[in-house]
């Protein structure tokens, strides 16, 4: 049950910038968040973010956002209601041309990416936009891994109901540190030194 970084792909939900000022321990959830998408971009770990509302809440902080390969814009409070899903698991690319044309033996194989199928998430608000996103992915079958100490709400109490609504849910909770080294699993990995530096 660890993480597999060539089977993971980074969920970063709504560090907005007019919602982060009012979430508990928003500058160090924002910090963390900002570390695990600097060890995926180093381990080629997908990293996608969301925005809620931005035309009210405003952009995701900048520095996240540029380590994100796409934001998705949304409206409703679950990422998967607008289309997340079909970013972490795209549909598979239909045969080209006649199938019988060529003897078995000359056709191509399809090329297929690999699955991805954990998907590491964290993000604000826990109870709402984060609960429900994860909530959704579990039902669409992907393995969630919620990284708490990457996540909250304005409130600890909301946080937290949402956690142990996770974990019964099925999530994994996991923190940031979990997440890098298990992405890693050893130190002779060549980005172990990156790594280190972003923990210290």
């Amino acid at each position: 049950m660890l993480l597999e970084a060539s089977e993971s792909q980074l969920v970063l939900v709504d560090y907005q910038d007019k919602l982060m000022p009012v979430i508990h321990e928003g500058q160090q959830v924002l910090s963390n968040a900002v570390k695990l998408a600097k060890m995926a971009q180093l381990l080629d770990v997908p990293v996608w973010g969301t925005e809620q509302n931005p035309s009210r809440l405003g952009a995701n902080d900048a520095e996240l956002k540029s380590l994100c390969k796409k934001t998705l814009e949304k409206m409703y409070f679950s990422a998967v209601a607008e289309g997340l899903g079909e970013w972490l698991r795209p549909p598979a690319k239909p045969q080209g041309g006649n199938a019988r044309s060529l003897p078995k033996h000359l056709q191509k194989p399809q090329e297929q990416a690999p699955e991805r199928n954990m998907v590491v998430i964290a993000g604000c608000e826990t109870h709402v936009c984060l609960l429900q996103t994860a909530l959704e992915l579990l039902e669409e079958e992907f393995d969630v891994w919620v990284v708490t100490d990457a996540s909250s709400s304005r409130t600890e109490r909301n946080r937290d109901a949402a956690f142990d609504r996770l974990a019964g849910a099925g999530a994994e909770l996991v923190t940031t540190e979990m997440v890098l080294f298990e992405w890693l699993r050893t130190c002779e990995d060549p980005a172990f030194k990156d790594m280190l530096a972003l923990v210290k």
